[in-house]
């Protein structure tokens, strides 16, 4: 079995010159002569140049196949090999990677699992973000828990920023909110997911979710770039943590932003978040506060979906763009929002409800226009947010 990947180099690099560095250079090394008695060994683990193809830029691609044999069916072992040294070689930017269907993790719960936990199959789930990010105390975080889940919300996550901190600790926080879980459920008969931060150091981090199931988390969130691949995996895989982990993309721009270097977005974001083992993966729609390309959002949406695992297009999503979302995703989507639902100027349950009416109102085909709205929260979020 092979793994593809494709490398983009821009024009001023000789793209066959440097295919065959990264082909030797991340494979065997060297092709040493003192080690011909073990030519066939050597040339087993020996990636090859496949093509190498223009692009318009005026740059080009060139494909590699790697042996499947070189890695550890992880992630870490795979950027080791694909981009490792390589990284810090020059210009040379990961655009694509293809791997085998088996390789790596699929998601514990992924779409399938995250709608039978919350009994809710036939429409777009709807996420909130605590806000403000920090300084709220565990029984502030309850108290805006009550207000958006009594609403109707189906996730709520805290923010990637907000870790074990003396204002509000995990534990603290997931007690105090779990409280007001067990009310909905009871009340409503709605389960509601609350994605807790996960922080620590390697020692600590997998005991410490652990500890944080066995109190009443039913979702975790992870910063798998900030922590690593590795810990996304082995939450993933460990069978105490039987809980559906929402992955944030905080510190990918580092990774992607840059034209001719690092990783493409859809192979950091998508791929490799699809083989890792996330049950939904976090990042920006083309349409919010973040500058982001339609094409890459399309790719990780379709590398996440190939595996089951629920994209969640988030930073600027308001009810405003639920016309746009649902053109884009239909109803496999998480809408996830921040400000725009803690900001809605009746509230955050008001915030919720405005989703809700944004949904209904396209199944309708009515018009977003601000005038052929009747008042209630969408016309005030659309006042707010626009469309």
């Amino acid at each position: 079995m092979t793994i593809e990947v494709d490398y983009y180099f821009p024009e001023s690099i000789d793209p066959e010159r440097q295919a065959q560095v990264i082909a030797v250079g991340q494979t065997v090394g060297t092709w040493d002569a003192r080690f011909t008695h073990r030519e066939a060994q050597l040339r087993s683990h020996l990636a090859t140049v496949v093509r190498v193809q223009p692009e318009a830029s005026g740059g080009h691609i060139a494909t590699i196949q790697f042996p499947e044999i070189n890695v550890e069916n992880d992630i870490s072992s795979l950027l080791t090999m694909i981009f490792g040294k390589y990284s810090m070689a020059g210009l040379g930017k990961v655009v694509a990677v293809r791997l085998p269907e088996d390789y790596g993790q699929f998601p514990q719960f992924g779409i399938k699992g995250i709608r039978q936990q919350l009994q809710v199959f036939d429409r777009p789930l709807i996420m909130a973000i605590f806000k403000p990010a920090l300084g709220l105390s565990a029984a502030d975080h309850a108290a805006i828990l009550e207000q958006v889940a009594f609403a109707g919300l189906d996730i709520i996550k805290d923010d990637e920023i907000m870790g074990d901190l003396a204002v509000a600790p995990t534990l603290e926080r997931l007690r105090a909110c779990r409280q007001v879980l067990d009310q909905v459920q009871q009340k409503t008969g709605r389960r509601v997911l609350y994605a807790v931060n996960v922080t620590g150091s390697a020692r600590t981090l997998l005991d410490k979710a652990r500890t944080l199931v066995r109190a009443g988390a039913n979702a975790l969130l992870l910063n798998a770039l900030t922590y690593g691949f590795s810990v996304l995996e082995a939450l993933g895989a460990d069978p105490e943590v039987n809980v559906p982990i929402f992955v944030h993309p905080a510190l990918a721009g580092a990774m992607c932003a840059g034209t001719d270097t690092g990783l493409a977005y859809s192979v950091v974001l998508g791929t490799l978040m699809a083989h890792g083992g996330a049950d939904a993966v976090l990042y920006p729609a083309h349409y919010g506060s973040l500058p982001f390309d339609p094409m890459e959002e399309q790719k990780i949406r379709d590398g996440l979906r190939s595996r089951q695992v629920f994209p969640v297009p988030s930073a600027g999503i308001h009810p405003g763009i639920v016309p746009q979302a649902l053109a884009d995703y239909g109803h496999e989507v998480i809408l996830n929002a921040g400000t725009g639902i803690m900001d809605h100027p009746d509230g955050p349950g008001a915030g919720v409800q405005a989703f809700f009416e944004a949904l209904d109102r396209v199944q309708e085909g009515g018009s977003f226009e601000r005038d052929s709205l009747p008042e209630g929260p969408l016309k005030t979020a659309i006042q707010k947010f626009g469309h």
